[in-house]
């Protein structure tokens, strides 16, 4: 099965190419950016905005994925606004001194100076788009809490500030294996795969190209 990703984020290109190839879906990604205007109120709204927009651009099976940070200290925000945290008026706004990515984490800090409530958790919901009138969801969760400080270098977006529930080191200082096994989208997708072996009509959709 080829699976076109309605992503132009490189990381997130990296983490459902190497969850999806080992699983024996080829993965295709998009020859040009799509503007998406993520309006919706949910991830899941969300995650359907972007799988629509791609399909009807490409006419292939499209995965979408809309996921976040949600602090229940900070009233669930970054929650859906977690790419663009750094420009929304609530909380003030972060300049971005090198990355939008470190603004982002820069902000969240700001904000918690001082709390001792700094539970967390990571969502992620995907949704598969077979056909415009044929599409699945599946979501998945990561429990854990803010550290203070930044810590390792892999992954991206907030991971070098969430530490998982029952670790000692935060998402960014664990390799991409033992991240995907705890992850938010490696739950969502693991969900979703399930399904579609027990649906063998899926699996045996015809591939297709780009063209």
């Amino acid at each position: 099965m080829d699976i076109l990703l309605a992503t132009q984020n490189r990381g997130k290109i990296r983490e459902l190419t190497r969850m999806l190839k080992p699983l024996g879906i080829s993965v295709v990604e998009p020859e040009e950016d799509i503007k998406v205007e993520e309006y919706g109120n949910s991830f899941m709204e969300n995650a359907y905005l972007k799988a629509m927009a791609y399909y009807k651009k490409y006419c292939i099976p499209t995965l979408a994925d809309d996921s976040g940070l949600v602090i229940p200290s900070l009233d669930g925000y970054p929650g859906v606004f977690s790419s663009r945290f750094y420009a929304l008026d609530w909380g003030g706004k972060e300049p971005v001194k090198t990355t939008k990515d470190q603004a982002n984490i820069s902000k969240v800090l700001r904000l918690l100076e001082g709390r001792s409530d700094r539970r967390a958790h990571f969502k992620a919901v995907v949704c598969l788009m077979i056909e415009e009138d044929l599409y699945l969801f599946a979501e998945g969760t990561c429990q854990g809490e803010i550290v203070e400080t930044p810590r390792g270098s892999e992954g991206f977006g907030y991971d070098p500030i969430f530490k998982p529930l029952g670790q000692e080191r935060t998402m960014a200082e664990l390799s991409p294996e033992e991240k995907d096994l705890i992850s938010h989208r490696g739950k969502a997708l693991r969900k979703l795969l399930e399904f579609l072996k027990e649906c063998k009509s899926f699996i045996s959709y015809p591939r297709a190209s780009m063209s």
